[in-house]
Protein backbone atom coordinates (compact mmCIF):
# COMPACT_ATOMS: atom_id res chain seq x y z
CA UNK A 1 0.00 0.00 0.00
CA UNK A 2 1.23 3.25 -1.08
CA UNK A 3 1.87 5.99 2.31
CA UNK A 4 0.05 9.06 1.91
CA UNK A 5 1.16 11.87 3.81
CA UNK A 6 1.85 12.16 6.86
CA UNK A 7 1.68 8.06 7.23
CA UNK A 8 4.50 5.24 8.25
CA UNK A 9 5.14 2.02 9.42
CA UNK A 10 6.85 2.79 12.86
CA UNK A 11 9.31 0.65 14.87
CA UNK A 12 7.00 -1.37 16.14
CA UNK A 13 6.15 -2.28 12.62
CA UNK A 14 2.53 -1.09 12.56
CA UNK A 15 0.88 2.10 10.09
CA UNK A 16 1.49 4.92 11.83
CA UNK A 17 -0.77 8.12 10.89
CA UNK A 18 -0.30 11.78 11.98
CA UNK A 19 1.87 10.78 14.78
CA UNK A 20 -0.41 7.76 16.14
CA UNK A 21 -0.44 4.12 15.73
CA UNK A 22 -3.25 2.67 14.08
CA UNK A 23 -3.47 -0.44 16.25
CA UNK A 24 -4.15 1.86 19.07
CA UNK A 25 -6.36 3.87 17.24
CA UNK A 26 -8.42 0.35 16.82
CA UNK A 27 -8.47 -0.43 20.36
CA UNK A 28 -9.68 3.15 21.87
CA UNK A 29 -12.27 4.14 18.69
CA UNK A 30 -13.11 0.76 17.61
CA UNK A 31 -13.17 -0.71 13.93
CA UNK A 32 -14.21 0.24 11.36
CA UNK A 33 -12.66 3.54 11.54
CA UNK A 34 -12.69 6.31 9.35
CA UNK A 35 -8.66 7.91 10.42
CA UNK A 36 -7.80 11.45 8.70
CA UNK A 37 -4.36 13.06 8.47
CA UNK A 38 -5.41 16.42 9.19
CA UNK A 39 -1.73 17.77 8.16
CA UNK A 40 -2.17 16.10 4.91
CA UNK A 41 -5.94 17.74 4.22
CA UNK A 42 -4.20 21.28 5.33
CA UNK A 43 -1.54 20.84 2.92
CA UNK A 44 -4.13 20.07 0.31
CA UNK A 45 -5.58 23.56 0.55
CA UNK A 46 -2.60 25.18 1.07
CA UNK A 47 -1.85 23.81 -2.67
CA UNK A 48 -4.74 25.02 -4.50
CA UNK A 49 -4.20 28.33 -2.68
CA UNK A 50 -0.49 28.85 -3.57
CA UNK A 51 -1.59 27.67 -7.62
CA UNK A 52 -3.89 30.64 -7.49
CA UNK A 53 -1.63 33.08 -5.44
CA UNK A 54 0.60 32.79 -8.25
CA UNK A 55 -1.38 32.96 -10.98
CA UNK A 56 -2.27 36.12 -10.59
CA UNK A 57 -6.17 35.86 -11.13
CA UNK A 58 -8.63 36.67 -8.08
CA UNK A 59 -9.98 33.32 -7.20
CA UNK A 60 -12.33 31.27 -4.36
CA UNK A 61 -10.96 27.50 -4.08
CA UNK A 62 -14.52 26.33 -2.65
CA UNK A 63 -14.32 23.06 -0.64
CA UNK A 64 -16.85 20.54 -2.17
CA UNK A 65 -18.26 19.46 1.05
CA UNK A 66 -20.29 16.39 -0.51
CA UNK A 67 -16.87 14.70 -0.25
CA UNK A 68 -16.58 14.87 3.47
CA UNK A 69 -18.42 16.82 5.81
CA UNK A 70 -18.85 16.95 9.35
CA UNK A 71 -18.31 19.92 11.97
CA UNK A 72 -14.50 19.78 12.64
CA UNK A 73 -14.02 19.42 9.04
CA UNK A 74 -15.48 23.29 8.00
CA UNK A 75 -13.56 24.42 10.98
CA UNK A 76 -10.56 23.46 9.53
CA UNK A 77 -11.54 24.04 5.86
CA UNK A 78 -12.55 27.57 7.27
CA UNK A 79 -9.07 27.99 8.80
CA UNK A 80 -7.32 27.21 5.63
CA UNK A 81 -8.63 30.42 3.80
CA UNK A 82 -11.22 27.84 1.96
CA UNK A 83 -15.16 28.75 0.50
CA UNK A 84 -17.52 25.67 1.23
CA UNK A 85 -19.64 24.29 -1.52
CA UNK A 86 -22.99 22.69 -0.27
CA UNK A 87 -25.57 20.69 -2.01
CA UNK A 88 -28.51 20.10 0.54
CA UNK A 89 -30.38 21.75 3.24
CA UNK A 90 -27.64 19.20 5.70
CA UNK A 91 -24.58 19.85 4.46
CA UNK A 92 -25.45 23.80 4.90
CA UNK A 93 -27.11 23.32 8.75
CA UNK A 94 -23.57 21.23 9.23
CA UNK A 95 -21.95 24.55 7.91
CA UNK A 96 -23.86 26.79 9.75
CA UNK A 97 -23.45 25.01 12.96
CA UNK A 98 -20.04 24.90 12.70
CA UNK A 99 -19.32 28.89 12.51
CA UNK A 100 -18.60 28.90 9.03
CA UNK A 101 -18.61 32.20 6.83
CA UNK A 102 -22.05 32.41 5.56
CA UNK A 103 -20.66 34.66 2.60
CA UNK A 104 -18.24 31.66 1.80
CA UNK A 105 -20.79 29.35 0.88
CA UNK A 106 -22.04 28.27 -2.39
CA UNK A 107 -25.38 26.51 -2.62
CA UNK A 108 -25.35 23.44 -5.62
CA UNK A 109 -28.06 21.24 -6.40
CA UNK A 110 -30.74 20.49 -9.13
CA UNK A 111 -33.56 20.05 -6.76
CA UNK A 112 -33.49 22.45 -4.37
CA UNK A 113 -36.24 22.52 -2.12
CA UNK A 114 -38.03 25.47 -0.84
CA UNK A 115 -37.11 24.81 2.52
CA UNK A 116 -33.71 24.69 1.85
CA UNK A 117 -33.21 28.08 -0.22
CA UNK A 118 -34.96 29.67 2.49
CA UNK A 119 -32.53 28.64 5.27
CA UNK A 120 -29.70 30.24 2.86
CA UNK A 121 -31.61 33.50 2.02
CA UNK A 122 -31.51 33.61 5.80
CA UNK A 123 -28.64 32.75 6.66
CA UNK A 124 -27.06 35.17 3.95
CA UNK A 125 -25.24 32.95 1.88
CA UNK A 126 -22.52 34.25 -0.89
CA UNK A 127 -23.87 32.81 -3.65
CA UNK A 128 -26.56 30.33 -5.55
CA UNK A 129 -25.45 27.91 -8.06
CA UNK A 130 -29.14 27.92 -10.24
CA UNK A 131 -29.39 24.30 -11.86
CA UNK A 132 -32.64 25.09 -13.76
CA UNK A 133 -35.70 27.11 -15.14
CA UNK A 134 -37.82 26.23 -12.51
CA UNK A 135 -34.97 27.10 -9.38
CA UNK A 136 -34.85 30.10 -11.45
CA UNK A 137 -38.24 31.11 -10.81
CA UNK A 138 -38.59 29.64 -7.49
CA UNK A 139 -35.68 31.29 -6.32
CA UNK A 140 -35.92 34.71 -7.29
CA UNK A 141 -40.01 34.49 -6.12
CA UNK A 142 -38.29 33.90 -2.97
CA UNK A 143 -36.00 36.82 -3.16
CA UNK A 144 -38.85 38.74 -4.20
CA UNK A 145 -40.60 38.19 -0.57
CA UNK A 146 -37.63 38.62 1.51
CA UNK A 147 -37.02 41.91 0.06
CA UNK A 148 -33.09 40.68 -0.52
CA UNK A 149 -30.44 40.55 -3.39
CA UNK A 150 -29.67 37.33 -4.28
CA UNK A 151 -25.94 36.28 -5.92
CA UNK A 152 -26.23 33.48 -8.62
CA UNK A 153 -24.12 31.50 -11.67
CA UNK A 154 -25.70 29.95 -13.71
CA UNK A 155 -24.77 25.93 -14.01
CA UNK A 156 -24.35 25.44 -17.95
CA UNK A 157 -23.28 22.35 -19.18
CA UNK A 158 -20.56 22.38 -22.12
CA UNK A 159 -20.70 19.27 -23.68
CA UNK A 160 -17.18 18.29 -22.58
CA UNK A 161 -17.12 14.24 -21.35
CA UNK A 162 -14.16 13.33 -18.93
CA UNK A 163 -12.01 10.69 -19.34
CA UNK A 164 -13.89 8.88 -16.08
CA UNK A 165 -16.75 6.78 -15.28
CA UNK A 166 -19.93 7.22 -16.65
CA UNK A 167 -21.66 7.43 -12.96
CA UNK A 168 -19.41 10.43 -11.79
CA UNK A 169 -19.32 12.61 -15.60
CA UNK A 170 -21.38 15.84 -15.19
CA UNK A 171 -20.71 18.49 -18.44
CA UNK A 172 -22.03 16.41 -21.39
CA UNK A 173 -24.77 17.33 -23.08
CA UNK A 174 -27.04 14.33 -21.55
CA UNK A 175 -26.68 15.42 -17.91
CA UNK A 176 -29.21 16.13 -15.43
CA UNK A 177 -27.08 18.97 -14.47
CA UNK A 178 -27.42 22.59 -15.70
CA UNK A 179 -28.64 24.13 -18.80
CA UNK A 180 -26.80 22.83 -21.89
CA UNK A 181 -24.78 25.31 -24.24
CA UNK A 182 -25.71 23.79 -27.32
CA UNK A 183 -29.23 23.37 -26.97
CA UNK A 184 -29.48 26.93 -26.90
CA UNK A 185 -31.23 26.81 -22.97
CA UNK A 186 -28.50 28.27 -21.38
CA UNK A 187 -28.49 31.62 -23.52
CA UNK A 188 -31.99 31.69 -22.94
CA UNK A 189 -31.70 31.03 -18.99
CA UNK A 190 -28.79 34.09 -19.17
CA UNK A 191 -31.79 36.40 -20.49
CA UNK A 192 -34.46 35.08 -18.06
CA UNK A 193 -32.08 35.96 -15.16
CA UNK A 194 -31.01 39.07 -16.41
CA UNK A 195 -34.72 40.72 -16.50
CA UNK A 196 -35.17 39.60 -12.62
CA UNK A 197 -34.29 42.66 -10.62
CA UNK A 198 -33.37 40.66 -7.49
CA UNK A 199 -31.26 38.51 -9.14
CA UNK A 200 -27.22 39.61 -9.32
CA UNK A 201 -25.95 37.31 -11.99
CA UNK A 202 -22.26 36.66 -11.47
CA UNK A 203 -21.23 34.26 -14.11
CA UNK A 204 -21.39 30.31 -14.69
CA UNK A 205 -20.21 27.82 -13.88
CA UNK A 206 -19.43 24.51 -15.13
CA UNK A 207 -18.46 21.05 -13.89
CA UNK A 208 -17.17 18.07 -16.40
CA UNK A 209 -16.91 15.26 -13.73
CA UNK A 210 -14.59 13.81 -11.25
CA UNK A 211 -11.18 11.75 -10.66
CA UNK A 212 -9.68 13.20 -13.59
CA UNK A 213 -6.36 12.94 -14.61
CA UNK A 214 -5.81 15.28 -17.65
CA UNK A 215 -6.09 18.97 -18.56
CA UNK A 216 -7.28 18.52 -21.91
CA UNK A 217 -11.18 18.60 -20.95
CA UNK A 218 -10.86 21.66 -18.31
CA UNK A 219 -8.63 23.15 -21.41
CA UNK A 220 -11.78 22.53 -23.74
CA UNK A 221 -14.44 23.48 -21.24
CA UNK A 222 -12.49 26.82 -20.72
CA UNK A 223 -12.95 27.48 -24.37
CA UNK A 224 -16.42 26.98 -24.51
CA UNK A 225 -17.24 28.86 -21.81
CA UNK A 226 -15.24 31.85 -23.08
CA UNK A 227 -16.92 31.81 -26.42
CA UNK A 228 -20.41 31.23 -24.03
CA UNK A 229 -19.67 34.13 -22.56
CA UNK A 230 -18.91 36.27 -25.59
CA UNK A 231 -22.36 35.52 -27.25
CA UNK A 232 -23.93 36.74 -23.95
CA UNK A 233 -22.02 40.06 -24.26
CA UNK A 234 -22.96 40.33 -27.89
CA UNK A 235 -26.77 39.69 -27.58
CA UNK A 236 -27.16 41.24 -24.06
CA UNK A 237 -24.37 44.08 -23.61
CA UNK A 238 -23.80 42.55 -20.05
CA UNK A 239 -20.33 40.91 -19.19
CA UNK A 240 -19.89 37.82 -16.66
CA UNK A 241 -17.48 38.98 -13.77
CA UNK A 242 -17.05 35.02 -12.51
CA UNK A 243 -15.68 32.07 -13.92
CA UNK A 244 -16.58 28.64 -12.06
CA UNK A 245 -14.58 25.59 -13.47
CA UNK A 246 -15.77 23.28 -11.32
CA UNK A 247 -13.66 20.28 -9.98
CA UNK A 248 -12.85 16.57 -10.56
CA UNK A 249 -9.14 16.46 -10.13
CA UNK A 250 -8.12 13.09 -9.29
CA UNK A 251 -5.97 11.40 -6.52
CA UNK A 252 -4.10 8.13 -6.44
CA UNK A 253 -6.12 5.40 -5.28
CA UNK A 254 -3.88 2.51 -6.98
CA UNK A 255 -0.39 1.76 -8.69
CA UNK A 256 -2.33 2.66 -12.04
CA UNK A 257 -3.75 6.06 -11.19
CA UNK A 258 -1.34 8.95 -12.14
CA UNK A 259 -3.05 12.49 -11.09
CA UNK A 260 -0.96 15.47 -11.91
CA UNK A 261 0.24 18.11 -9.18
CA UNK A 262 -2.15 20.35 -8.03
CA UNK A 263 -0.36 23.40 -9.74
CA UNK A 264 -0.58 21.36 -13.22
CA UNK A 265 -4.29 21.89 -13.34
CA UNK A 266 -3.98 25.47 -11.95
CA UNK A 267 -1.83 26.55 -14.34
CA UNK A 268 -3.23 25.02 -17.87
CA UNK A 269 -6.67 26.25 -16.04
CA UNK A 270 -5.56 29.99 -15.59
CA UNK A 271 -3.49 29.80 -18.88
CA UNK A 272 -6.41 29.20 -20.82
CA UNK A 273 -8.76 31.48 -19.41
CA UNK A 274 -6.01 34.46 -19.49
CA UNK A 275 -5.02 33.48 -23.33
CA UNK A 276 -9.26 33.14 -24.60
CA UNK A 277 -10.46 35.64 -22.63
CA UNK A 278 -7.74 38.34 -24.03
CA UNK A 279 -8.25 37.05 -27.43
CA UNK A 280 -12.11 38.43 -27.13
CA UNK A 281 -10.97 41.71 -25.20
CA UNK A 282 -12.92 40.57 -22.24
CA UNK A 283 -12.53 41.59 -18.58
CA UNK A 284 -10.18 38.88 -16.87
CA UNK A 285 -12.88 36.87 -14.52
CA UNK A 286 -12.28 35.89 -10.94
CA UNK A 287 -11.82 32.09 -11.09
CA UNK A 288 -13.56 29.70 -9.12
CA UNK A 289 -12.70 25.82 -8.21
CA UNK A 290 -14.58 23.45 -6.11
CA UNK A 291 -12.05 20.35 -5.46
CA UNK A 292 -13.80 17.95 -3.34
CA UNK A 293 -11.84 14.34 -3.36
CA UNK A 294 -8.35 16.35 -4.14
CA UNK A 295 -8.91 17.82 -0.35
CA UNK A 296 -9.32 14.59 1.58
CA UNK A 297 -9.57 11.85 -0.57
CA UNK A 298 -5.96 10.10 0.36
CA UNK A 299 -5.84 11.96 3.86
CA UNK A 300 -8.39 9.30 4.67
CA UNK A 301 -7.52 5.77 5.96
CA UNK A 302 -10.07 2.99 6.96
CA UNK A 303 -9.47 0.22 9.74
CA UNK A 304 -11.22 -2.45 10.00
CA UNK A 305 -10.82 -6.23 12.04
CA UNK A 306 -10.14 -9.44 10.49
CA UNK A 307 -13.14 -11.84 11.17
CA UNK A 308 -14.10 -15.23 9.25
CA UNK A 309 -12.01 -16.80 6.34
CA UNK A 310 -13.22 -18.82 4.15
CA UNK A 311 -11.11 -20.60 0.99
CA UNK A 312 -13.12 -22.17 -1.84
CA UNK A 313 -10.49 -24.52 -2.81
CA UNK A 314 -8.41 -23.67 -6.41
CA UNK A 315 -10.76 -20.79 -6.50
CA UNK A 316 -10.51 -17.87 -4.23
CA UNK A 317 -9.78 -17.03 -0.37
CA UNK A 318 -12.09 -14.68 1.12
CA UNK A 319 -11.40 -12.40 4.43
CA UNK A 320 -14.18 -10.63 5.87
CA UNK A 321 -14.03 -7.65 7.62
CA UNK A 322 -16.15 -5.85 10.01
CA UNK A 323 -17.35 -3.31 7.67
CA UNK A 324 -18.33 -3.47 4.08
CA UNK A 325 -20.62 -1.43 1.36
CA UNK A 326 -22.23 0.09 4.82
CA UNK A 327 -18.86 2.81 5.26
CA UNK A 328 -17.86 2.33 1.49
CA UNK A 329 -20.38 1.85 -1.21
CA UNK A 330 -18.06 2.85 -3.97
CA UNK A 331 -16.56 -0.38 -4.82
CA UNK A 332 -20.23 -1.69 -5.11
CA UNK A 333 -21.53 1.60 -6.70
CA UNK A 334 -19.44 1.57 -9.51
CA UNK A 335 -16.16 -0.63 -9.30
CA UNK A 336 -13.65 1.68 -7.22
CA UNK A 337 -10.46 0.13 -6.73
CA UNK A 338 -8.22 0.51 -3.49
CA UNK A 339 -4.41 -0.66 -2.14
CA UNK A 340 -4.61 -2.62 1.13
CA UNK A 341 -2.40 -3.93 3.74
CA UNK A 342 -2.38 -5.29 7.32
CA UNK A 343 -1.73 -2.14 9.74
CA UNK A 344 -0.52 -4.60 12.31
CA UNK A 345 2.29 -6.09 10.40
CA UNK A 346 2.64 -3.63 7.84
CA UNK A 347 6.60 -4.62 7.90
CA UNK A 348 5.69 -8.29 7.01
CA UNK A 349 6.25 -9.79 3.07
CA UNK A 350 3.19 -10.78 1.23
CA UNK A 351 2.36 -14.34 1.26
CA UNK A 352 -0.75 -14.61 -0.29
CA UNK A 353 -3.73 -13.24 -2.61
CA UNK A 354 -7.31 -12.95 -1.05
CA UNK A 355 -10.49 -10.78 -1.65
CA UNK A 356 -11.73 -9.04 1.14
CA UNK A 357 -15.47 -9.12 1.87
CA UNK A 358 -18.11 -7.32 3.39
CA UNK A 359 -20.21 -8.29 6.26
CA UNK A 360 -23.36 -7.08 4.32
CA UNK A 361 -25.58 -9.42 3.53
CA UNK A 362 -25.00 -8.97 -0.51
CA UNK A 363 -22.82 -11.15 -2.75
CA UNK A 364 -21.82 -7.83 -4.38
CA UNK A 365 -20.23 -6.50 -0.98
CA UNK A 366 -16.68 -6.63 -1.69
CA UNK A 367 -14.14 -4.05 -0.93
CA UNK A 368 -10.85 -5.69 -2.67
CA UNK A 369 -10.55 -8.56 -5.16
CA UNK A 370 -6.99 -9.67 -5.20
CA UNK A 371 -5.60 -7.91 -2.79
CA UNK A 372 -1.41 -9.24 -2.08
CA UNK A 373 -0.92 -9.69 1.84
CA UNK A 374 0.77 -11.12 4.39
CA UNK A 375 -0.63 -14.58 5.70
CA UNK A 376 -4.42 -13.17 7.21
CA UNK A 377 -5.46 -14.60 10.24
CA UNK A 378 -8.68 -13.24 12.70
CA UNK A 379 -8.22 -10.32 14.35
CA UNK A 380 -6.10 -8.40 12.29
CA UNK A 381 -6.17 -5.07 11.57
CA UNK A 382 -6.33 -4.04 7.77
CA UNK A 383 -6.06 -0.31 6.78
CA UNK A 384 -7.58 0.86 3.37
CA UNK A 385 -6.15 3.68 1.70
CA UNK A 386 -7.47 6.71 0.36
CA UNK A 387 -11.19 6.46 1.59
CA UNK A 388 -11.12 10.18 2.95
CA UNK A 389 -13.96 10.90 0.10
CA UNK A 390 -17.44 9.29 -0.53
CA UNK A 391 -16.85 6.91 2.40
CA UNK A 392 -18.45 8.35 5.54
CA UNK A 393 -20.37 10.57 3.48
CA UNK A 394 -22.06 8.06 1.30
CA UNK A 395 -22.20 5.76 4.71
CA UNK A 396 -25.61 4.04 5.24
CA UNK A 397 -27.01 1.25 7.53
CA UNK A 398 -28.10 -1.13 5.47
CA UNK A 399 -28.85 -4.55 7.69
CA UNK A 400 -28.86 -1.94 10.71
CA UNK A 401 -25.45 -1.58 10.45
CA UNK A 402 -24.08 1.07 12.31
CA UNK A 403 -21.85 4.15 10.75
CA UNK A 404 -18.26 4.09 11.80
CA UNK A 405 -16.80 6.92 14.18
CA UNK A 406 -14.12 9.67 12.41
CA UNK A 407 -10.82 10.73 14.01
CA UNK A 408 -8.36 13.45 13.34
CA UNK A 409 -5.03 12.72 14.01
CA UNK A 410 -1.96 15.42 13.73
CA UNK A 411 1.20 15.50 15.73
CA UNK A 412 1.03 12.17 17.65
CA UNK A 413 -2.85 13.60 18.89
CA UNK A 414 -6.30 11.87 17.88
CA UNK A 415 -9.37 13.92 18.66
CA UNK A 416 -13.25 12.15 17.73
CA UNK A 417 -15.10 14.36 15.21
CA UNK A 418 -17.77 11.99 14.19
CA UNK A 419 -18.68 8.95 17.19
CA UNK A 420 -19.92 5.69 16.54
CA UNK A 421 -23.36 5.35 15.61
CA UNK A 422 -25.03 3.41 18.60
CA UNK A 423 -27.62 0.25 18.30
CA UNK A 424 -29.70 2.86 19.99
CA UNK A 425 -29.06 5.59 17.61
CA UNK A 426 -30.59 3.08 14.73
CA UNK A 427 -33.84 2.70 16.67
CA UNK A 428 -34.54 6.43 18.30
CA UNK A 429 -36.74 7.42 15.18
CA UNK A 430 -38.85 4.88 14.97
CA UNK A 431 -42.15 4.64 16.35
CA UNK A 432 -44.61 0.81 16.74
CA UNK A 433 -48.23 1.66 16.33
CA UNK A 434 -50.38 1.99 19.13
CA UNK A 435 -53.57 0.57 17.94
CA UNK A 436 -54.53 -2.64 16.82
CA UNK A 437 -54.79 -3.81 13.24
CA UNK A 438 -58.22 -4.20 12.35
Amino acid sequence: MFLHGTSRVNEKGHLEIGGCDTTKLAETYGTPLYVYDETLIRQKCRDFNKAFKESGFIYQVAYASKAFLCMEMCRVAAEENMSLDVVSGGELYTALQAGFPAERIHFHGNNKTEKELLMALEANIGCFVVDNFFELEVLHDLAREKGCIVNILLRVTPGVEAHTHEYITTGQDDSKFGFGISSGQAMQAVKIALMKPYYKVLGVHSHIGSQIFETDGFVRAVEILTAFLDLVRTETGYEMSILNLGGGFGIRYTEGDTPLPVGEYVKHMTNTVREQFSLREYPLPEIWIEPGRSIVGDAGTTLYTVGSIKEVPGIRKYVAVDGGMTDNIRPALYGAKYEAMLANRANESEEEIVSIAGKCCESGDMLLWDVSLPKVVSWDLLAVSCTGAYGYSMANNYNRICRPAVVFVKDGDAQLVVERETYEDLVKKDRIRTQELV
